[in-house]
């Protein structure tokens, strides 16, 4: 199999979007998927907490307000697991008031964006926040 990376260059990271809005799914993996991550996608918090046991993503975009299981409670549970408690989560969610910030933030995740987002302020987020993990050795 041929490899599109250069010798010498760190895999793709392994990225899970979760969020129950099909258009944003989208948008996020493709923008994600240009940039070279890998890329893996859930529409409820129960489904990524299946998703994150299997694929093993190396940061989690995650909504806060969805079917089934919450953002909150999602990465409760990431975080409760020791296996899979440094994963960096990133939330993303219209829920802009100071407490809801704080809510997700005490929940676990290392930041907190705000809908609607630029596509080009996620990637730079997204590609801070790996480095952070990487050099961290998480």
């Amino acid at each position: 199999m041929v490899s599109d990376e250069a010798p010498g260059s760190p895999p793709a990271a392994r990225i899970l979007v979760v969020d129950d809005e099909p258009a944003i799914v989208r948008l996020m993996e493709y923008v994600l998927d240009r940039q070279g991550y890998a890329v893996r996608t859930a529409a409820d918090g129960e489904q990524a907490l299946r998703v994150v046991a299997e694929f093993r993503p190396e940061l989690i975009l995650l909504d806060v307000m969805m079917p089934r299981k919450d953002g909150y409670t999602v990465a409760e549970a990431i975080r409760a697991d020791p296996d899979l408690a440094g994963t960096p989560i990133i939330m993303l969610s219209a829920k802009a008031q100071d407490t809801d910030v704080e809510q997700g933030l005490a929940a676990g995740a290392n930041l907190y964006l705000t809908k609607p987002f630029e596509p080009d302020g996620l990637l730079e987020t997204v590609a801070k926040c790996l480095a952070e993990s990487r050099s961290n050795g998480t």
